[in-house]
């Protein structure tokens, strides 16, 4: 009797949540809280989970920001703090690509969506977190989470001035990367 009031009870408490914390650092300094949505992207919230736990998107740089749309990072390969810069944004890491899993999640402010080439099945590690609402995305990309603690730590990433929002000279990075579970 008392292990079926135990799993009743397991059964009646709330499902437990997956949270991404990314500390930043550089002109940005603090950290981002993101619920991530298993339930929308179960395999591209897997990939972040695995990458964070191995520490992969430590000191990586946000290597594509542009104002009033949003902030790109996660090239595991080529984005980290020290290496040539001009090849961030390039690379993935060394798992396969991802299939799309697209829902009906809009692309609002503070959501993060799994950045990919032309082909809507190349998402690999890379993610953007939105600065503004960007409807044209719907449906277009996948929606991973959204942020629930530290927008103005995402608002105050350094803006990029090159082509295609290229940060020039020394881009804020996210210091470490964990993922937790969360009721």
């Amino acid at each position: 009797m008392r292990k079926l009031a135990l799993a009743l009870a397991l059964v009646a408490s709330p499902a437990l949540a997956t949270e991404m914390q990314i500390d930043v650092a550089g002109a940005a300094s603090g950290t981002i809280t993101i619920d991530l949505f298993e339930d929308v992207a179960p395999q591209h919230v897997a990939r972040l989970t695995e990458l964070a736990a191995a520490g992969a998107y430590d000191n990586v740089v946000f290597h594509r920001v542009i104002p009033g749309f949003m902030a790109q990072t996660g090239d595991v390969e080529f984005g980290k703090l020290g290496s040539d810069m001009r090849l961030a944004g390039r690379g993935g890491s060394e798992l396969p690509n991802l299939p799309a899993e697209f829902s009906d999640q809009s692309f609002e402010r503070g959501v993060v969506g799994m950045a990919r080439s032309a082909s809507p099945d190349s998402a690999n590690s890379q993610f953007f977190i939105m600065f503004a609402p960007a409807p044209h995305l719907n449906g277009q990309y996948t929606v991973v989470g959204a942020v629930t603690e530290g927008m103005d730590v995402v608002d105050a990433i350094k803006k990029g001035e090159g082509r295609n929002g290229e940060v020039f000279g020394e881009p804020d990075m996210m210091s470490k990367v964990t993922v937790t579970e969360a009721e």
